[in-house]
């Protein structure tokens, strides 16, 4: 299900830019994938799911975590990516079906990177 949307994304200019680097990969081996999975859902709950997001298209950092380089990939970074290529609405706060398909989208493009 996530790869035909991996696929789309990936032929994006913007999207299409983004990997892990050797650290991001080390980072996710050293804490696992459920730890990492963990911090996706953290972040998507808090950042991403209100229904105003603070600072909304400015709140997911280009570097500094393997979940927020997974994030502009995947489309999962503001609320506008997040209509655009999945169709949410961006008005109302995310379900926990919404979270956590992105959640799962964004896993699925770690593990990718991982191979």
């Amino acid at each position: 299900m996530y790869q035909d949307v991996l696929q789309k994304l990936s032929s994006s200019n913007f999207r299409h830019r983004f990997h892990l680097s050797e650290k991001d990969k080390a980072y996710v081996l050293a804490k696992g994938y459920n730890t990492i999975k963990q911090h996706a859902q953290d972040f998507i709950a808090k950042r991403i799911a209100p229904a105003n997001p603070h600072n909304d298209g400015k709140q997911t950092p280009m570097r500094g975590h393997p979940v927020f380089i997974a994030q502009h990939a995947t489309a999962c970074c503001c609320r506008q990516c997040i209509c655009k290529w999945h169709h949410f609405s961006p008005y109302g706060s995310l379900s926990e079906e919404q979270q956590d398909y992105l959640v799962d989208l964004i896993m699925a493009w770690i593990e990718k990177q991982m191979l």
